[in-house]
């Protein structure tokens, strides 16, 4: 356990073995979130990460469904969409 004193401003230091093993850096964003009465917080890129993981896994098997085997699948099916939108 850690503990961070709260400034006048209402700004914390998170302690630097905690950012280090939740991988702050400076600029970072943290969530901070309630659950039950008690306050938790997270790296929101670990969260933008996780979302993006879940989405790709989701996806998976999708475009050959679709028809799409390779990149040139992808490209002339643009391709077409931008002349049928363009007649």
């Amino acid at each position: 356990m850690e503990i961070a004193k709260v400034t006048s401003k209402g700004q914390i230091t998170i302690p630097r073995d905690i950012r280090v093993r939740m991988d702050l850096k400076k600029g970072d964003k943290i969530l901070i979130f309630e659950e039950n009465g008690k306050y938790f917080f997270q790296n929101s890129a670990s969260i933008a990460l996780k979302a993006l993981e879940n989405f790709q896994n989701s996806m998976k098997g999708e475009a050959e469904k679709a028809g799409f085997n390779d990149p040139e699948d992808v490209v002339q099916y643009i391709k077409s969409l931008r002349k049928e939108r363009n007649n």
